[in-house]
């Protein structure tokens, strides 16, 4: 079990686990595991605070209630998980901006959020518009 005492793990070892988990979710569950219709279902959640009735007539909620459900945990999930993988690695930093990305774009932190964002929203758009 070297491999869990290491600083950093192997990106395939990550990738053949989530392929396990992925198996395993939907063989026990029959459903297949993501994060954006838990960003969509969270942002119904905070809409419903303000206006229940609005929320109840959208056809996307209808279908996709805002509710937590177990996709909604598993994004809870690996978020907590990543926590305490990299405070257990000591490698968890609050940074702005990466290292990488000031050594190719500088140290502005309008400009990296910017095109975080602007990324972001186009990765959950392409998400979407594939359904899940």
């Amino acid at each position: 079990m070297n491999w869990l005492t290491k600083k950093e793990w192997s990106p395939y070892l990550g990738g053949a686990l989530s392929g396990v988990v992925l198996i395993l979710s939907v063989w026990i569950a029959g459903k297949f595991f993501g994060a954006s219709t838990s960003f969509a279902r969270s942002a119904g959640m905070i809409e419903k605070l303000f206006d229940p009735a609005r929320v109840a007539a959208m056809d996307y909620f209808i279908k996709y209630v805002p509710k937590i459900e177990w996709q909604w945990m598993f994004v809870i999930g690996v978020l907590i998980g990543s926590l305490i993988a990299s405070t257990t690695a000591r490698t968890f930093q609050w940074k702005a901006v990466p290292d990488m990305w000031e050594k190719r774009f500088g140290p502005s932190r309008v400009k990296r959020g910017i095109v975080a964002l602007i990324g972001g929203l186009i990765a959950m758009f392409g998400a979407r518009l594939a359904g899940g």
